[in-house]
């Protein structure tokens, strides 16, 4: 039993930076997390992943350069810097955890709104 919390959402200029951060709760241990968006009329796409054994991360081709995933310091917590922000951007931004049987819990999501 485990619940994903997210914060960090809201809104931002074009070219600007925010930072999401999420925990997985509970004592359970995962083999990543990762971020995902949907805006609407789209489905949702996956935007960033790190490995929480080796650290490797992985990103969509959209948000390369520009987008950082990291761990934080606390157990199954990761944030993600977004900087150069573009309208584009602009979704409800989830944060996933993937367990070791490969079964993924996920967080109600964060608003992530970028104005040009």
């Amino acid at each position: 039993q485990v619940q994903l919390a997210e914060s960090g959402g809201g809104s931002a200029q074009a070219g600007g930076s925010l930072r999401l951060s999420c925990a997985a709760g509970g004592t359970k241990t995962y083999l990543s997390m990762a971020w995902f968006r949907q805006s609407p009329g789209k489905e949702r796409e996956f935007v960033a992943r790190i490995s929480l054994n080796g650290g490797a991360t992985y990103y969509a081709e959209a948000v390369k350069g520009r987008f950082t995933i990291s761990r934080g310091n606390a157990k199954n917590t990761v944030s993600l810097q977004m900087n150069s922000l573009k309208p584009e951007d602009t979704a409800v931004y989830f944060c996933a955890a993937r367990d070791e049987i490969l079964l993924d819990v996920w967080g109600q999501g964060t608003q992530v709104t970028v104005s040009s």
